[in-house]
């Protein structure tokens, strides 16, 4: 089964395609309404709009997810085919984010982290082409004016400013002027947002965007599925590094540097899923990127096949015992 995945055909995708649906069934077979939350003024907008469209119709808006995170899959694969992070161009990063995704059943019900994991995915598809692009000032403006979308989402995501500069002294030699025009780029919205609720005489709401909570798993009344997912993330984890280790060894001093950021990106999702509102039961989604990429070197190992079929097939089991346990 892993052999399908190994390679770079477009065909691939259609299986791709199937496994997701497959392992997704029992996700669409029981839709669910997205839940309204408190101070994301971005997000309730958003809701707002796709309520006139979906009326509100819970296996539309289940199936529209369930389609976004296998977008958000080619996307992953994509971004680590163009900046080289594994030996080879495979559709394994997709497949491990599809994996990943399975770990908790909100993951699949449409939430204002799903929108969040799209402006962290291109943000971080910009800060790694920052060495390969001839105009550095328009990629760090972007870059900049896309995590500061993802804050603007959610309050917690404001701390990737740091991803952004973090990148910049990285990857780029040092000129002032990038670094200005990259904290142009991060302010931008800002001013358009404040700009928009001065003119609709809004302005006091900008008061609501500051809100942080703690989200643990304390919502979980599983412990077999505590157990169960976090020893099996940290055998995936010690996996990924192991393999991930052997390779960096060939690597550059740029291509260590990329995997620091890499690094960053998972610490800074880390600590945005922690803070999120307890509420929002989806907020651990956000880890799911940035692990795929470390977990991914566990099954992309060519040097030891049987390193990565355990690793492969580990993670299967554990899907499945997770999707048993949470029951």
């Amino acid at each position: 089964m892993l052999s399908l995945f190994r390679n770079n055909n477009p065909f691939t995708v259609i299986i791709l395609l199937i496994c997701t649906m497959l392992i997704k069934l029992q996700i669409l077979i029981h839709p669910q309404l997205p839940v309204h939350a408190e101070g994301y003024f971005f997000y309730e907008q958003i809701l707002h709009g796709l309520d006139l469209v979906l009326r509100g119709n819970a296996f539309a808006y289940t199936f529209m997810t369930v389609m976004m995170l296998f977008a958000q899959a080619i996307y992953f694969k994509s971004i680590a085919g163009r900046h080289k992070l594994y030996p080879r161009t495979t559709y394994l990063p997709a497949l491990v984010f599809i994996l990943l995704s399975c770990l908790f059943p909100p993951f699949n019900y449409f939430s204002c982290t799903l929108l969040l994991n799209w402006c962290l995915l291109g943000g971080i598809d910009i800060i790694l082409s920052f060495s390969q692009t001839q105009h550095p000032r328009k990629q760090l403006f972007n870059a900049g004016f896309i995590l500061c979308l993802a804050a603007l989402l959610q309050f917690s995501a404001i701390g990737f400013i740091l991803l952004l500069f973090v990148g910049i002294g990285m990857l780029r030699s040092f000129n002032a002027g990038e670094w200005v025009v990259g904290a142009m780029g991060y302010f931008t919205p800002f001013y358009f947002f404040a700009g928009i609720l001065f003119l609709v005489d809004k302005l006091p709401m900008i008061t609501k965007w500051p809100h942080l909570g703690i989200s643990l798993p304390t919502h979980i009344s599983s412990a077999g599925y505590f157990i169960i997912s976090i020893s099996g993330m940290l055998i995936l984890f010690a996996c990924g590094i192991y393999a991930m280790q052997q390779q960096i060894a060939k690597n550059s001093v740029f291509g260590r540097r990329v995997w620091t950021v890499i690094g960053l990106y998972l610490f800074l999702s880390l600590l945005t899923a922690i803070f999120t509102d307890n509420s929002v039961k989806s907020a651990w989604l956000l880890i799911v990127p940035a692990s795929s990429m470390i977990i991914t070197h566990g099954i992309a190992l060519e040097k030891s096949k049987r390193f990565s079929n355990f690793t492969f097939y580990f993670f299967l089991v554990l899907i499945l015992a997770c999707q048993w346990a949470i029951k």
